[in-house]
C-alpha cells in the first residue's frame, strides 16, 4: 500500500485557508497513491474555540474530504473539530473513494492544553479496513497510553495511524514512542505531526515517521513542509509475525 504524508504548517483557525492549501499540495497526488494522511484538526489547528470552529457532519470540511479522495482515488485521513448531538468531539475522519467514511474520537484528551474542558472524549476504538489491511486510528496524546494501541492476537491490526499537533519541546518522547508502539505491537506505524509556529505560540518541528513492524525507521522527516508517498509491505510484516510470534503470548 502506498501511504502519503502531508507535513505542513497549518493557519490558525482558517478552515477555508487550511483546505485550499491542502489541496494545492495534494493535487499532485492524483493516480500516486492509495492514502493521504492529514494532521490532527487540519483546518484549524489545535484550538479549544470548538463553540466557534466546529462543523456537522455535513459540513464543508467532511465534503472536501469526500471530494479529494474521489478525485485522488484514494483514503483521505485527518481529523477536525466536529459537533454531533450537542457535543464538540476531536474527531478523525477516514474517507474512501466512494465517499463512506469511517469517524475516531479522540479518546485522551490533552489537560494541559484544557482540551478536556472543551471536547468529549470518545469512547471505542475504530476499526478499518482498506485495500486488504487491517487498520487502528488514533490521535496525538493517545499516543502515551499503550494500552490504547494494544494489539491483539486474535485480531490484529496492521497498521496504527497517529495525527497530531505534538509540540517541540516533546520531540523526544514522540520519536521514541511511536517506536515502542510499533515494536510491541508488531505493526506498521506511520505517525503525522505538524511544522510551524500555532495560534498559542507554540513550535512544532514535525518529525513525521513511518516505522516498520520490527521499529525500523522507514521515513522521518524533519523541520519543514514535506508531502511523501512511501510503500507499505504486509507479505513482510506477516513473515516478521511468523518468525517472532509474540503477539500470541499477549494477554487479551
Amino acid at each position: 500500500m502506498r501511504i502519503t504524508l502531508i507535513q505542513t504548517a497549518l493557519i490558525w483557525e482558517s478552515p477555508e485557508a487550511n483546505r485550499l492549501r491542502l489541496t494545492e499540495k495534494m493535487v499532485q497526488l492524483a493516480g500516486q497513491t492509495d492514502l493521504v494522511l492529514l494532521p490532527e484538526m487540519f483546518s484549524t489547528g489545535f484550538s479549544m474555540n470548538a463553540a466557534g470552529l466546529a462543523e456537522t457532519m455535513n459540513g464543508p470540511t467532511v465534503h472536501w474530504m469526500q471530494e479529494q479522495a474521489a478525485r485522488l482515488n484514494a483514503a483521505v485521513c485527518g481529523s477536525f473539530i466536529c459537533t454531533d448531538q450537542h457535543a464538540f468531539y476531536n474527531r478523525l475522519l477516514f474517507v474512501k473513494p466512494d465517499g463512506t467514511h469511517v469517524h475516531y474520537d479522540k479518546k485522551h484528551l490533552f489537560k494541559l492544553a484544557g482540551e478536556h474542558q472543551y471536547y468529549t472524549p470518545g469512547v471505542e476504538r475504530a476499526h478499518i479496513e482498506w485495500l486488504g489491511w487491517n487498520i487502528r486510528p488514533q490521535i496525538c496524546y493517545d499516543l502515551r497510553f499503550p494500552e490504547w494501541a494494544r494489539n491483539q492476537p486474535h485480531a490484529p491490526y496492521d497498521l496504527l495511524l497517529y495525527v497530531a499537533n505534538w509540540p517541540e519541546k516533546r520531540a523526544h518522547h514522540w520519536r521514541s514512542l511511536v517506536a515502542a508502539r510499533a515494536i510491541e505491537n508488531q505493526a506498521y506505524v506511520a505517525a503525522l505531526n505538524i511544522v510551524g509556529t500555532d495560534g498559542n505560540g507554540h513550535h512544532y518541528v514535525g518529525d513525521s515517521t513511518i516505522v516498520d513492524f520490527s521499529g525500523q525507521t522507514l521515513l522521518h522527516l524533519h523541520g519543514c513542509e514535506m508531502v511523501v508517498t512511501t510503500m507499505l509491505d504486509k507479505m513482510l510484516m506477516s513473515e516478521y509475525r511468523s518468525r517472532l510470534p509474540f503477539l500470541e503470548d499477549a494477554s487479551v
